[in-house]
């Protein structure tokens, strides 16, 4: 379970992304699809930049917790490609892949670093 409220509000960012992702995949043609990527990457950027700092843990678990803030970041840039007219069809979701991998990654170590660091 999240122990912070914004990790409720990072997890329905991830949620939007991911159905972002999957209407232009299915080929469904809807523009909605902008929308949800937009609300996703902000409310995942958000709800990262306002959770809570980790104190006392190692500087490895410290580096993955900014890489997730990173993660935000990157959807964000996501989120502007699929705006700007001036963008390729799938830029967008090279951006998206690109979080997801540093998502995906983190979500492996960061709970691997706090059994290192509890020593179990």
């Amino acid at each position: 379970m999240p122990r912070s409220p914004w990790q409720w509000v990072v997890n329905a960012g991830l949620l939007l992304i991911v159905a972002a992702t999957a209407l232009p995949l299915f080929m469904i043609n809807n523009p909605v699809y902008r929308y949800l990527l937009t609300a996703g990457a902000v409310a995942v950027f958000v709800g990262r930049m306002s959770m809570p700092k980790v104190k006392g843990g190692s500087l490895r678990l410290r580096r993955l917790c900014r890489i997730e803030l990173w993660a935000g970041i990157i959807f964000c840039a996501a989120a502007f490609f699929v705006w700007w007219p001036g963008a390729r069809p799938m830029d967008w979701l090279a951006f998206t892949l690109a979080g997801g991998m540093l998502q995906i990654y983190t979500s492996i170590m960061i709970p691997r670093q706090i059994r290192k660091d509890c020593g179990e």
